[in-house]
C-alpha cells in the first residue's frame, strides 16, 4: 500500500470523526451581531467577527477561551465610517489585527490581552492610498509588518505597516474587479483572479505578470479563487459553463502555461463561491462557501489523479462566513489536524478535527512559527526567506501581549497603544541590525552635542570670570 493511500485511509478515518467533535463554542451568541458578516479570523488568542455589515464599521474581538452568552454592551472594535469588509490576524504578532472598509481606509489595531471595558476606538496606525472599497487583505508571510490591501479601484497596495509608507503600488495589473490575491509560501509571488477571468501569477517587487495569464481557468461568469500550493501549484475554485461548481489543480510556473489543469474535480451546482483554506502541512484544501452547510476535503499529491476527495463535514445551519485557525493554534494533545470557525446564526460554530493521542510526525510537521524570516527593507530589496518554523510536539502557547515593534521614522512613536504595557528585556525582541545602527548613529549625535554644550558652557564661565575680575 502506497504512502498515500495510507495517509488517505488515516485522514478519512480523522474525517469521519469530525461530527462528533467538541463544539467548542457551540454557546456562544452575540446578540448585537448582525450576522450579515461574511468573514471571520481565528489566530491562536482570539476569534474576530465582522459586524454590523449593514451600517457602521465595526468588527468584534473575542478571546479564544471565552464560551457563553456574550454581553450585547460587549465592546467592539470600531472606528471606520463605513462598513468593514475584511480582516487578517498579522502572522507574527498574535495582537494586531488589519480591518478594510468601504471607507477606502485600511487600520491597524492592538488588541490586548485583558478585555477592554469600552469600545476600541483608535487604531495604531491608518493607511490611506485607495480611491474605492478596500475589499481584501493579507499579511506577507515571512516579512515583518508587510501588508496587502486591494481595492475597488483595481489598485493592489503592499505597505510597510510599521512606518505607515507605501512600498510598492500595481495599479496597471487588473483592468477590472480584484476578486482574490495569495501570497506564496516565501512572499515572492501573488497569485490574483480577476473579473476579467484572468489567473494571473505576478512578481510584486518587479511589478509584472511573471508567468502566461490564463484567461477563463474556469468557463463559468462566476468568481474565481486561487491558492498557491506548497509546491508551487496552484489551485482555484469557479464555476463550469454549466455552473457546477470545480476545484482545478494547476502545474508549476512556467511547465505548462496553464493551458490545461492537470486535475479538475467538479461538483454541485451551488450559487456560492467556494473559498479554498489550504493546509501546507498535510496538503490538504478544505472547500467552503457562504450559503453552504457542509465542508469538503481533499488532499493534493503528486501521484493520479493528484486531487483525492476525503470526506465532508456537515452542519445543521448554512455558513455565512468561515476562518481556518494557523496550524500552531491547533490542540496537539488531543491530535486536531484542523479547526475552523464557521458563522452561522445565531452562533459560530467551530469544526475540530480530532485523531487520536499520541503525537504523530507526519500531521504534524515543523510549521510557521510567529517570527517573521525577513524585515521589510530586505523583502523590498529583493531577499526571500522561507517560513521560520517551529515544532508542535510539545505544543504551542501563544506568547504574552506583544507590541507591534517600531523604528526611527515610525509614526507609531507618537501613537502608543492604549492599556497596560509590560516590562520588555533583550531577550523578548532581539535588535536587527538596521534597529542597532540607528540607536548607535542617534547616540554618537547625542554624543557630539553634549561637547559641544560642554564647550559652550566652559566658553560662558571663563567670560564671566573675566567681567567678574574687571569689577573688582
Amino acid at each position: 500500500m502506497s504512502r498515500r493511500v495510507v495517509r488517505q485511509s488515516k485522514f478519512r478515518h480523522v474525517f469521519g470523526q469530525a461530527a462528533k467533535a467538541d463544539q467548542a463554542y457551540e454557546d456562544i451568541r452575540v446578540s448585537k451581531v448582525t450576522w450579515d458578516s461574511s468573514f471571520c479570523a481565528v489566530n491562536p488568542k482570539f476569534l474576530a467577527i465582522i459586524v454590523e455589515a449593514g451600517g457602521g464599521g465595526a468588527f468584534i474581538v473575542l478571546p479564544l477561551a471565552k464560551t457563553g452568552r456574550v454581553d450585547k454592551n460587549y465592546p467592539l472594535v470600531t472606528g471606520h465610517t463605513a462598513p468593514v469588509l475584511d480582516i487578517d490576524w498579522c502572522p507574527h504578532n498574535d495582537n494586531v489585527i488589519a480591518s478594510a472598509s468601504d471607507d477606502t481606509t485600511i487600520m491597524v489595531w492592538q488588541i490586548p490581552d485583558y478585555t477592554p471595558m469600552r469600545n476600541i476606538t483608535e487604531p495604531i496606525i491608518t493607511l490611506e492610498g485607495h480611491s474605492k472599497r478596500v475589499g481584501i487583505l493579507s499579511w506577507h508571510p515571512t516579512a515583518r509588518n508587510v501588508l496587502l490591501s486591494a481595492g475597488g479601484d483595481n489598485v493592489i497596495i503592499i505597505w510597510n505597516v510599521g512606518t505607515g509608507e507605501v512600498l510598492l503600488s500595481l495599479d496597471d495589473m487588473h483592468p477590472d474587479v480584484i476578486h482574490s490575491v495569495c501570497w506564496n509560501s516565501n512572499g515572492s509571488l501573488l497569485a490574483t483572479t480577476c473579473k476579467d477571468k484572468t489567473l494571473r501569477i505576478i512578481d510584486p517587487r518587479k511589478g509584472q505578470v511573471v508567468a502566461h495569464e490564463r484567461a477563463r481557468p474556469h468557463e463559468g461568469a462566476r468568481p474565481l479563487r486561487a491558492v498557491f500550493t506548497a509546491d508551487g501549484k496552484l489551485l482555484s475554485t469557479g464555476f463550469s459553463r454549466m455552473s457546477e461548481r470545480q476545484l482545478a489543480l494547476w502545474d508549476r510556473i512556467g511547465q505548462n502555461n496553464f493551458e490545461e489543469p492537470v486535475a479538475l474535480q467538479e461538483m454541485d451546482t451551488s450559487n456560492g463561491v467556494l473559498l479554498p483554506f489550504y493546509d501546507p502541512d498535510s496538503s490538504i484544501v478544505y472547500l467552503c462557501g457562504k450559503g453552504d452547510s457542509s465542508i469538503r476535503y481533499f488532499e493534493i499529491t503528486d501521484e493520479p489523479p493528484f486531487v483525492h476527495y476525503l470526506n465532508t463535514f456537515s452542519s445543521k445551519e448554512p455558513q455565512r462566513g468561515m476562518g481556518f485557525m494557523p496550524k500552531r493554534g491547533l490542540d496537539v494533545s488531543k491530535c486536531e489536524i484542523a479547526r475552523s470557525a464557521a458563522l452561522a446564526p445565531p452562533e459560530h460554530q467551530p469544526a475540530s478535527v480530532p485523531h487520536s493521542y499520541l503525537f504523530q510526525d507526519d500531521l504534524y510537521p515543523d510549521t510557521p512559527g510567529p517570527e517573521p524570516a525577513l524585515e521589510a527593507d530586505e523583502w523590498l530589496s529583493g531577499q526571500d526567506a522561507e517560513p521560520v518554523l517551529i515544532s508542535l510536539r510539545d505544543g504551542y502557547v501563544p506568547p504574552k501581549h506583544r507590541e507591534l515593534r517600531v523604528t526611527k521614522r515610525n509614526i507609531l512613536d507618537v501613537r502608543p497603544p492604549s492599556g497596560p504595557r509590560r516590562s520588555q528585556s533583550a531577550s523578548d525582541a532581539p535588535l536587527s541590525q538596521h534597529t542597532l545602527e540607528t540607536l548607535l548613529e542617534e547616540i554618537k549625535a547625542l554624543r557630539e552635542r553634549v561637547q559641544a554644550q560642554e564647550q559652550r558652557i566652559t566658553a560662558l564661565e571663563n567670560m564671566l570670570c573675566e567681567l567678574v575680575d574687571g569689577t573688582d
